[in-house]
């Protein structure tokens, strides 16, 4: 074999099942809003509630479900979908138990970053800062102010801990469900509502030509300064 011979590649291999699935796959397959940064506010807040409220108006499933990022101890990234609480002057606000995976991440790390995403119409949130706990009554007023499935839920407890049988869990959680409707003021000291106080908070704004706009907001001591981002 000559050597010309012996370096030429390979011929690809015909792409898998999944990867032709894959790539079947379509991208905003619907008229995107358009969005003109010049307008927006001078603060992230309240163009937040704005995209919101146009995200639930348009149709988009859980609007209000997130991806919550945090690290732990070693700077390791983890990530999880988790529902916002409010947003508000303080921050974005978001419930866990205190003894979770996230809970003693953010015990660790005051940190995290909070990512939105509304396929309907093509647009992303990105939200990163300092986390702090909210005070016991304000956690026990989120919890109250939910449903009692919710209530049972947090009852459980013991959110993370290895489960020996699923049996285990369905015991539990009829206990919990009992209690919920028996003592529905009962308290679960162990849930904690986290506010997330914005150093930075994008907004990105997808196009069907790729020309994408990314609108980016970072506090600066008592105001906010804006900058556009390449795509």
């Amino acid at each position: 074999m000559s050597a010309d011979a012996s370096s030429s590649p390979s011929p690809a291999s015909p792409p898998s099942q999944f990867v032709r699935l894959l790539r079947a796959q379509r991208v905003w397959d619907t008229e995107l809003p358009r969005f003109t940064p010049d307008t927006a506010p001078a603060e992230p807040l309240p163009l937040f509630e704005q995209w919101f409220a146009e995200a639930v108006g348009a149709g988009q499933t859980e609007p209000h479900t997130m991806s919550l990022a945090t690290a732990d101890e070693e700077g390791r990234p983890d990530v999880r979908i988790v529902m916002l609480h409010g947003a508000d002057e303080e921050g974005w606000h978001f419930a866990s138990h205190a003894g979770s995976r996230k809970g003693r991440q953010l015990a660790a790390r005051p940190y995290a970053a909070l990512s939105f995403y509304w396929p309907v119409q093509g647009r992303q949130i990105r939200v990163r800062g300092r986390v702090t706990v909210a005070p016991p009554e304000v956690a026990h007023a989120d919890l109250h102010a939910r449903s009692t499935g919710a209530l049972a839920s947090a009852l459980v407890g013991r959110q993370s801990e290895v489960l020996d049988s699923y049996e285990e869990l369905e015991r539990a959680s009829e206990a919990a469900w009992r209690r919920a409707e028996r003592e529905p003021d009962a308290s679960a000291p162990s849930w904690t509502v986290y506010v997330l106080a914005p150093d930075e908070v994008e907004f990105f704004q997808g196009d069907p030509n790729r020309r994408h706009v990314r609108l980016a907001y970072h506090r600066a001591e008592s105001t906010w300064r804006r900058e556009l981002l390449w795509p």
